[in-house]
């Protein structure tokens, strides 16, 4: 549905400036997902941190004509003549305004989902259960959010017969407005965890947040068995036909009999009005059988069938909820998308390839299996796929299934080929040639495109590093809730980030806006240039004999001594540069590396102002210990020499000088002294350095068993025959070692990984490229998974078992280790 310029003006109550006529098909906040410039209305939202009226005469300029607005442009009438701006008090109101108006244009069921946990997979497996037969919009991945929400909900259209839409809080307050967005018919409640809970002082008091969905609707499904769940619910004194399920209570509008496990698969029977039913699920852990049932539940009340629910349910598919990043074969790419394929999906896998900054100079390569969508003609569904295509930058298109090769003269991209299946396109000429290019794989899993993706895939090493991009941000957010909006931030990548892999980690970070990067040695900020990172970067140890390289690459040095100040100074005045941002580096205590901010401070500053090569951008320090509340008497005096050496400073320069001097620790222990800038390091990467708790994981080490041997007590394992055995025992051999950057120190029992959930204690001396653990009371096989560190083993097990810090283990997982990358 489009609606015309002056019908938006009306339902936002917004004060028009422009008179061009535009339809508004298409919402943008985001200026980097820009597509259809012609029907796109952007909102320029407000935030601490950003401000999207910087990003209107860039929009402008790419062709979008119609803006959301708080402040006119004052040459709105001459810069922007056929532009229309809609001024409203609040940009964000106005969006939820507009798609809450939209909504109600729309008489059809409307299904809710909030909840801590499952809210996606929930609304997935509905997509899944209900599409074979009805249109279903649904929200895009986890778009849940008070942007995310209304984005959703304005994606009903004319075809749409179901809606199902996810709404997530993080705060009091904010349920409110995301049920006035969706206005559910049907409001699902999943599983209340602790995820936001620091928002709020217990579990009930978010139970009781998230009900607010409730208000109005018809109808209400949870699990009665949540016991904090049911009395929150009765006591709001819910009204309409509540579609509670049990475990226990045969009472339950849906009661579960019993679950049945064998092997990979779960039996569910149970009791729905009155009646029997049972559905096999090919999923064994606990979490799938409560989002199972409580979609069977919304499903069933929809009106499917018990014989069609479950036919559809032995065949779902996992909600992956994650665009995998791969290194592939012959120099090319991977965007693993190879889970679902439908319209909306694919517009945001499409927006993921075509804002990464490494395709430059590559072919962008799109692999795509039919879409599966009822309700909507195939021909205008497959001019839709053209459209976006083109939109996002496309240069080539493979086609496989049936319906895409019918409609292969809609697809207007200059290089396409098309076949039946994925064995023919496998063993054809055009799979071989596939060479360096960005290849985005997208395709429903009934078409085996796992079989691409293994086949292009680059092969190193049995053992990975999976990174979880999602928690990189997720962490990042984590510490700006505890810094003033205004506030910028330094992000810490030197070392690989950590071993995490710097350029997808920059390349992340740089998304979310933050401020600064920061590397150790120009080298690693000449990687990030050269893969497409534009952000400010900081070299924390620059060598003398990289001053051309940082002038080069715009890399900004720190300054921590007269000697480095004065060479610096004369290499840029020899290439002709003026006005290079430095950064100065002052010694408060560390008595490692910087200026004294009492004795040096005439001279530096005499120095700085009688020449024009360099000037300083920021003045930092380093607290030696504001991970531990002991220090905190040096940490004051640490601060005041910082404050009295970095005002003189800045006092003696007319711009604005940037002082930093908190850490990790320092952002949450001491948020008086944030200043203009802080320094995010380990807790970035999902460890709070104060406590060494975990905040949310980001990488976790795997790899699998190679072999596994039966040795009997008296005979030992390892280099040295230092593993003693004393019982009979299984011993696995698991391709990782010292040279992977496991650590020797972990062996002869020092330590243990996880193999299937269970402890595994190392066994010997560790190898160079095996390392040997004690599996005898572990039921597990030849293959199967072993976790060295992650969310379940946490990476300061392994440190603590070694008497290190988790840095340490961090860094020093080798390159050889092929790292892969995702989003939740």
């Amino acid at each position: 549905m489009t609606y015309t310029i002056e019908k938006v003006t009306t339902l936002i109550g917004a004060h028009r400036f422009g008179t061009a006529d535009a339809n508004i098909g298409f919402l943008l906040t985001d200026s980097r997902s820009l597509c259809f410039a012609e029907e796109t209305l952007f909102f320029a939202l407000k935030s601490g941190r950003n401000d999207g009226h910087n990003y209107i005469y860039d929009l402008y300029r790419r062709g979008v004509r119609n803006f959301v607005v708080e402040d006119v442009p004052a040459d709105y009438n001459t810069t922007y003549a056929d532009a229309n701006f809609l001024k409203v008090e609040n940009s964000l109101v106005a969006l939820q305004r507009l798609a809450e108006r939209h909504r109600e244009e729309y008489d059809i069921p409307i299904v809710g989902i909030t909840g801590s946990n499952g809210k996606t997979i929930v609304k997935e497996w509905l997509y899944q259960l209900l599409s074979p037969e009805m249109n279903v919009t649904r929200s895009p991945r986890s778009y849940n959010s008070q942007i995310g929400v209304p984005l959703s909900v304005w994606l009903l259209n004319e075809q749409s017969q179901v809606g199902v839409f996810e709404a997530g809080i993080s705060e009091p307050g904010e349920m409110q407005a995301l049920r006035g967005i969706i206005q559910p018919d049907i409001a699902v409640l999943t599983f209340i965890g602790d995820a936001h809970q620091k928002n709020f002082s217990s579990l009930e008091e978010k139970c009781r947040e998230k009900v607010v969905l409730f208000h109005d609707t018809k109808t209400i499904v949870y699990c009665k068995d949540d016991e904090v769940v049911d009395r929150v619910v009765r006591s709001v004194g819910y009204k309409g036909e509540n579609l509670a399920w049990s475990m226990s209570d045969r009472s339950a509008a849906l009661f579960v009999e019993s679950v049945e496990r064998k092997g990979l698969t779960s039996t569910i029977h149970y009791i729905y009005n009155g009646e029997t039913g049972e559905y096999v699920l090919p999923f064994i852990d606990e979490a799938s059988v409560r989002n199972s049932v409580t979609t069977a539940v919304v499903a069933l009340y929809l009106g499917l069938s018990r014989e069609h629910l479950a036919e559809r349910m032995a065949s779902l598919e996992p909600v992956a909820m994650r665009l995998e990043v791969k290194k592939g074969q012959r120099g090319c790419t991977l965007i693993n998308d190879s889970y679902n394929s439908d319209i909306n999906s694919l517009d945001i896998a499409l927006d993921f390839m075509s804002r990464r900054p490494d395709h430059k100079g590559r072919k962008r390569t799109l692999i795509l299996s039919d879409i599966y969508q009822t309700g909507e003609p195939l021909d205008v569904l497959y001019k839709e796929v053209s459209n976006l295509c083109v939109q996002r930058g496309v240069e080539k298109i493979i086609g496989i299934g049936p319906q895409i090769m019918e409609h292969a003269d809609l697809i207007e991209v200059g290089e396409k080929y098309f076949f039946h299946d994925v064995t023919s396109f496998i063993h054809s000429k055009v799979f071989e040639s596939l060479s360096d290019e960005m290849i985005l794989i997208k395709g429903a899993r009934r078409f085996g495109f796992d079989n691409i993706t293994e086949l292009l895939v680059q092969k190193v090493h049995e053992t990975i590093l999976e990174v979880n991009l999602s928690n990189v941000v997720k962490n990042l957010n984590f510490y700006r809730s505890f810094m003033r909006p205004e506030t910028k931030l330094v992000c810490m990548i030197k070392a690989d980030a950590y071993g995490a892999g710097a350029v997808e980690i920059a390349k992340t970070l740089q998304d979310h806006r933050v401020d600064y990067l920061a590397v150790a040695v120009a080298d690693e900020g000449v990687t990030l240039r050269k893969n497409g990172i534009t952000s400010n970067i900081m070299i924390m140890n620059p060598e003398m004999s990289a001053f051309k390289t940082m002038f080069d690459y715009d890399l900004e040095p720190e300054v921590y001594s007269f000697r480095l100040l004065d060479a610096l100074v004369r290499e840029a005045q020899k290439e002709g540069i003026s006005n290079f941002p430095v950064h100065i580096k002052l010694d408060t205590g560390m008595h490692r590396l910087g200026f004294d901010p009492d004795k040096d401070m005439p001279e530096l500053i005499d120095r700085l102002q009688h020449q024009s090569a360099i000037v300083p951008r920021s003045v930092f320090s380093h607290f030696v210990g504001s991970d531990s509340d002991s220090f905190d008497e040096f940490s004051a005096h640490q601060f005041e020499l910082f404050d009295r050496g970095s005002s003189q400073l800045c006092a003696a320069f007319p711009h604005k000088i940037l002082r930093h001097i908190d850490n990790s620790a320092g952002i949450e222990h001491f948020p008086e002294r944030q200043l203009d800038m802080c320094r995010l390091g380990l807790g970035l990467y999902g460890y709070d350095s104060r406590d060494n708790s975990m905040i949310n994981n980001v990488t976790t080490l795997k790899t699998t068993i190679l072999q596994i041997h039966d040795v009997p007590a008296d005979e030992t394992v390892g280099y040295s025959r230092r593993g003693k055995l004393t019982r009979n025992s299984r011993i696995a051999a698991i391709p990782i070692g010292y040279a992977d950057g496991l650590n020797r120190h972990l062996g002869n029992r020092h330590g243990f990984c996880l193999v299937n959930g269970k402890k595994a204690e190392y066994v010997g001396n560790i190898c160079m490229d095996v390392a040997m653990i004690d599996v005898t009371d572990i039921d597990c096989a030849e293959g199967d998974q072993v976790v060295i560190f992650g969310e379940e083993l946490p990476v300061t097990t392994l440190s603590d078992a070694i008497d290190t810090i988790p840095y340490e283990v961090l860094t020093g997982i080798s390159n050889r280790v092929k790292r892969v990358y995702y989003q939740d």
